[in-house]
Parts: structure tokens; C-alpha cells; sequence
């Protein structure tokens, strides 16, 4: 039973909703605006720089545009892009937008063969592969005139950052620019107050979830709308229980483990979790945990920046961080990614835009964006005290667990699948109907698939 069904928490929800809607509109606003105190680059980051046996200025003059979600590395990036052009002569034209917008415009800009942007965020690899949207890199990474792999150091890079841009021939088209796995947050005083451990397993976790849920906090809250944007959480549950989403170029989310791992994700949400769940997107999951009416939040590990930030967080000092839950006998598989970073194959600036990625992932431009607390692919700005401090020692070490515990073969399949976006709506589809009692797992589940398979046969 959801806590909101009494009268006076149908009240407190509303009010919750306009709080949550507020939360996205600061979202878009701190994006916009948010800007890190810049160090002088002639007298710091000039060195770390030089190094390289790359022609910094080969473009100078030349003006690149990058598109993006707002989102922590572009919060991260944006102060540096000065930086940027003094160092290449490079101007560098920002475009950042909420993720649902960019999400739902980018595609048709690039469908459209526009040369701009130059650069972009990227998550649809499969399909902007596909569509002939994204441009090749094997061979800007061979050209010595644009790269020096000893100071670049594709070695100082995490183990998934290295294999996930590699398509099925080898080629990249892309350069991952953040790292995040699927964690458990968890509010520490509820736990206490309860004499509580932090669960390790579902099954605790749905004891623990229920446990804690009072009529003020939900027990637990993850995503559950009907949107493959909203299948991060429940694809690690299918992860973790042994099932693949995406096997021989089927939907395989239908199996006999996913159905399991669907059955407990729908239990813990009808059982523990807040009223108006279906409707949850990441943005209510963030804003329910930051403002304590969830106890327990399952979600990216980037939410710790905002987690462990007292001017948004009622929580912070007081969250904890943990692996991902796992099956009896199994080690847990939370879905892992990497935000990646593109060169539109219509640029006019192609070299410019490859120079600009090569510097926004390299080690000393990795370390600045680090101590903001921006979870880089680097194992250096991972390790460094910024990054910690900004991050939080024990939410990094949490992350570097789940993402040490992923299976990039399995997240890619999903993810780098030409229809990975009609499989995943399909997926969530089933998903939110298990959890608001429409159908039971094994009719939705099998339904889902069933869908999904006759979205990849055409």
C-alpha cells in the first residue's frame, strides 16, 4: 500500500508535485547559469598542455557548436570553454538543453543532414551509427598532425570507458565523457531509526523497503513511467537476476529470470514505494530522495553531487551510498553507461571538433571537471582528492563498484541496438504495468517482447 492513500497525503503529494516541477526548472536554471570559478590559464593550464606534440592552433579561427543535455558535464565543461579557444583559437558555441527536449530534437536535426552541430552528447549509438549521422574516428586518432596517444594515454581511461565506444567492426564514433552506474541511496536516519542494516540483497531490500516507509516517506522510489527513457533501474534488475534485454538480435526480456526480476521491481514499488509512481521519471526520484520522502532511491550514481549538496539537499551529511542489490549466489550486474560525445559526419569543422574532444577527455581537462564532481572516464581524476571531496569518498567508492560490477556487453547490446528506443518503450510499457497491478509480470513481460520483437523484424 502506497503511503499517500490517506487524505492528508494526497494533500502533501500535491504539494510534492509543484516542488518537483520547481526542481526542473532550477535544473535548466543552474544549468544555464551555474558557473565555476576559472583559474588564470596563461599562468596554470598552459603546462599541462604543452606537453602534447599536437598544433593547438592549426584551426584557430575556425567556430565548432556543441550540443548537449543539461546535464553534469555540460555544467562541468562550461566554465573550461574559454580555456578552450585561448588555447586552440577554436570558438566554441554552446547549445544546452533539458534531456527530454534534446533528447527528442536532436535526432531530427541530424535526420535533417544538418552540418551543425559540430559536436553533440550522444546515447543512441546504434542508430545514429545506422543512419550515417556519426562520423568515424579510428583514423583522426592515427593522424600524429591531431593526436599524441603518450599524452593522451588511453591507458589512464576506465576499463568500460575503453570498450564501450568500440563498435562490432572496431570502428569509434564516439568519446565517452562521463561514467555512471546504476546505485543505492539511502537515507541514513530512516535506516537508523529502525536499527537497520543496508540491504545487500532484493529480498532484504524489500523487507528494509517496507520496514522504513512511514505516511510522510515512501519506502522506496525508482523510475517506473511508461518511457524507455525511465529503464535504467529495471534493466539492472534484469541484469543482476541473470537475463539479457537484448540476446541474437531479440528481445529477450521475456525469459523466466526477467520476469523474476520484474515481479520483485513491481512488488518493492506497489508495496513501499510513493503514490504517482508510474509517472516517475528520474527528476521525481532525485527530488523525492533530496527532500526525504523516500528513504531509499535507486538510480544513476551521479545523483551523489546533488545528494551531498546542502543547498539542495535536506539529506546531505546524512545519505548513503551503496552496491546495487544482488540475487542469493549471484553478483550484482547494474546497468552501467557512458554519455558519449560526437562529431556530426555533415560538419564543416570535423578536425576542429575531433581537437576539441580529444581536450575535453584528456587527463589535465578531466582533473578540472573532476574536482567539480564530475564523474569522468579518467581513473586519475577518479583517484584525485578533488574529485573526492566534490564527489564524496564513500559515493565514489560505491560507483567504481557497480561500474566494476557491470557488463558492458550486456548494456551495449540494449543500447547500441538500431531500435533500441521502440525496444525500450516496449520494455517500460511492461515495466509500469506490473507496477501499477495492471497485468502480471509473465502476461506483461511476454507482451513487451512480443512487441519489441515485431519492432526489430520490420
Amino acid at each position: 500500500m502506497a503511503p499517500n492513500e490517506k487524505l492528508p497525503e494526497k494533500s502533501r503529494r500535491n504539494s510534492g508535485s509543484a516542488s518537483r516541477r520547481s526542481f526542473v526548472k532550477a535544473l535548466g536554471a543552474a544549468g544555464a547559469l551555474t558557473m565555476l570559478p576559472r583559474r588564470g590559464f596563461a599562468k596554470d593550464a598552459a603546462a599541462d598542455y604543452a606537453g602534447a606534440a599536437i598544433g593547438w592552433k592549426q584551426f584557430s579561427g575556425q567556430t565548432i557548436t556543441l550540443a548537449g543535455a543539461i546535464h553534469p558535464w555540460t555544467n562541468a565543461i562550461t566554465p573550461f570553454l574559454p580555456d578552450f579557444t585561448e588555447l586552440t583559437g577554436i570558438n566554441v558555441v554552446p547549445d544546452f538543453r533539458l534531456e527530454t527536449t534534446y533528447l527528442g530534437a536532436l535526432p531530427i536535426q541530424l535526420n535533417r543532414r544538418d552540418s551543425t552541430p559540430d559536436v553533440f552528447m550522444y546515447t543512441t549509438y546504434g542508430q545514429g551509427i545506422s543512419g550515417g549521422w556519426l562520423e568515424p574516428l579510428s583514423a583522426y586518432y592515427a593522424d600524429k598532425s591531431l593526436t599524441d596517444l603518450a599524452w593522451y594515454d588511453e591507458g589512464d581511461l576506465l576499463k568500460t570507458a575503453r570498450a564501450f565506444p568500440l563498435w562490432r567492426d572496431g570502428e569509434r564514433y564516439a568519446m565517452p565523457i562521463t561514467s555512471e552506474a546504476v546505485t543505492l541511496f539511502i537515507n541514513g536516519d530512516a535506516l537508523a531509526a529502525k536499527n537497520l542494516s543496508v540491504p545487500r540483497t532484493f529480498e532484504e531490500l524489500l523487507v528494509t523497503a517496507n520496514a522504513i516507509k512511514t505516511n510522510e516517506m515512501s519506502g522506496i522510489a525508482m523510475r517506473a513511467q511508461a518511457g524507455g527513457n525511465s529503464s535504467v533501474p529495471a534493466m539492472s534488475f534484469v541484469f543482476s537476476y541473470g537475463a539479457d534485454m537484448v540476446k541474437d538480435n531479440r528481445a529477450a526480456f521475456a525469459s523466466p529470470e526477467a520476469i523474476a526480476a520484474i515481479e520483485m521491481y513491481g512488488q518493492l514499488l506497489s508495496q513501499a514505494g510513493p503514490g504517482g509512481i508510474s509517472g516517475y521519471e528520474w527528476y521525481h526520484v532525485l527530488d523525492d530522495f533530496l527532500q526525504r520522502r523516500t528513504a531509499i532511491a535507486i538510480d544513476s550514481s551521479n545523483f551523489a553531487t546533488d545528494i551531498s549538496n546542502p543547498a539542495r539537499s535536506q539529506v546531505a551529511g546524512r545519505a548513503m551510498f551503496a552496491p546495487f542489490p544482488h540475487v542469493p549466489g549471484r553478483t550484482s550486474v547494474p546497468f552501467m553507461s557512458h554519455w558519449q560525445a560526437c562529431i556530426n559526419s555533415r560538419s564543416r569543422h570535423k578536425r576542429a571538433a575531433f581537437l576539441f574532444l580529444l581536450w575535453a577527455t584528456s587527463k589535465p581537462t578531466s582533473m578540472l571537471t573532476a574536482a567539480a564532481g564530475l564523474a569522468t572516464t579518467r581513473v586519475s581524476a577518479w583517484s584525485s582528492n578533488g574529485f573526492k571531496k566534490a564527489f564524496g569518498a564513500q559515493a565514489a567508492e560505491a560507483a567504481l563498484t557497480n561500474l566494476q560490477n557491470a557488463d558492458v556487453d550486456r548494456a551495449k547490446a540494449i543500447l547500441f541496438h538500431p531500435l533500441s528506443r521502440p525496444i525500450l518503450d516496449a520494455f517500460m510499457i511492461g515495466v509500469n504495468e506490473v507496477v501499477t497491478g495492471a497485468k502480471p509480470a509473465k502476461i506483461a513481460m511476454t507482451n513487451a517482447a512480443e512487441k519489441a520483437n515485431a519492432a526489430i523484424r520490420g
